[in-house]
């Protein structure tokens, strides 16, 4: 079956800073999805893994790159040595309401748009990743309940999640939209990201953290301490800031070397 019924690639005589844009039409979105894409340049490879990136409530797929410098800060990594080259994938949730959740529901798959389509995208548009094999999730906030719940949810798709200062239950999610929760909720939907951890034994390598002064800390310290007495391997840290892009901005480096450098240093 084919995946996409239309892709559009921007054209590479108007690409700046490394960074494409693909839309493709879908029948998880019921209609069009969004893709910012950063590839570094000089690699000659068609095998870079791919990285993916879940913004937070009210964005799209431009904000980790203009809100965040995501791709800036992968490509001062990459040209220093640090981690290896990867193509970097920033989607949109879907744009419903304020916040998709990334969750499946109104007739959408928003969690099978980021987690297949996606990654097929890539592949299909960005001949870099042709033949990739390697996948990795992070996000932040809606995007780190994303990050987290997908890593559970299809853990043979990733070999490791990142998320900073995410929502941990589904409840949380009313603190920032203006849609009821009621709209979020499927007959069958596992809600809190513990209950999905619970339920699978073969994860990705995990890891998230929070800022001491963001409001979610206290959600995120406490699937820390459910995760720990699962004994579930993962690993959490804390650092001061809020719940802000500056946090993220600063933190995007320590997933980035949570997918390439600790991964090294666990096959040693």
């Amino acid at each position: 079956m084919k995946r996409f019924r239309t892709t559009e690639l921007s054209d590479p005589r108007f690409e700046a800073d490394g960074l494409r844009f693909i839309t493709v039409k879908t029948r998880h979105l019921r209609g069009r999805g969004d893709i910012c894409v950063f590839v570094p340049s000089g690699y000659g490879r068609t095998d870079l893994p791919v990285v993916t990136l879940l913004h937070g409530v009210y964005g799209s797929c431009w904000c980790w790159a203009l809100k965040g410098g995501a791709h800036r800060t992968a490509a001062r990594m990459i040209a220093a040595g640090e981690i290896p080259p990867f193509v970097l994938a920033m989607p949109s949730d879907g744009l419903w309401g304020d916040g998709s959740g990334y969750l499946p529901h109104h007739g959408r798959d928003f969690g099978r748009w980021i987690c297949e389509d996606v990654i097929d995208a890539v592949r299909l548009l960005v001949p870099e990743a042709k033949n990739s094999r390697e996948n990795y999730l992070g996000g932040l906030s809606m995007g780190g309940y994303g990050t987290l719940r997908l890593a559970g949810e299809y853990p043979a798709v990733y070999q490791a999640a990142s998320a900073h200062s995410s929502i941990t239950r589904l409840e949380e999610m009313a603190r920032f939209v203006e849609e009821p929760v009621s709209d979020y909720r499927e007959t069958d939907t596992i809600e809190d990201v513990i209950d999905l951890f619970r339920n699978e034994q073969n994860l990705p390598r995990l890891r998230f953290d929070c800022g001491i002064e963001d409001e979610l800390v206290s959600g995120n310290r406490l699937l820390h301490q459910q995760l720990t007495e699962a004994r579930i391997d993962h690993v959490y840290e804390e650092f001061s800031g809020g719940h802000e892009w500056s946090y993220w901005e600063e933190h995007l480096v320590d997933s980035l070397r949570f997918f390439f450098v600790d991964e090294e240093l666990d096959s040693d």
